[in-house]
């Protein structure tokens, strides 16, 4: 069975930093990609950041709304993939979701995803 579980939302003022975490167990995390998406309220889901398993080089990918802001990284050896979110504006406030995929090859597109975490709640105040 896999499991995702996030942890490190809460609340921070405009301007602040938090970083995410989402312990992975029951997949081959070395060959899987592995992505934050988030729902902020009354939205639809969307695409934060997402990386490809280990190959040779990685790829990553972010959102334009926090490119510059956030970085998204992974340890291999702890099975874990992390957010680190700075400058956090309001808009940032949402639930974050961890996802992993089956497949080693990032994409940005939520449905290609196969595992999701329960998410974990960001919000910035102003």
């Amino acid at each position: 069975q896999v499991t995702l579980v996030e942890s490190g939302g809460g609340l921070v003022q405009a301007g602040g930093s938090l970083r995410l975490s989402c312990a992975a167990s029951g997949l081959t995390f070395r060959s899987s990609a592995m992505g934050w998406f988030r729902r902020a309220p009354e939205k639809e889901r969307e695409f934060v950041a997402v990386l490809n398993a280990p190959w040779s080089f990685s790829y990553t990918y972010y959102a334009d709304s926090v490119k510059g802001r956030f970085t998204i990284s992974r340890d291999n050896a702890k099975n874990t993939v992390s957010l680190q979110m700075s400058s956090l504006k309001p808009e940032d406030t949402a639930v974050y979701y961890c996802a992993a995929r089956r497949s080693g090859s990032a994409t940005m597109t939520e449905s290609d995803y196969d595992y999701w975490g329960q998410g974990t709640q960001v919000t910035v105040s102003s």
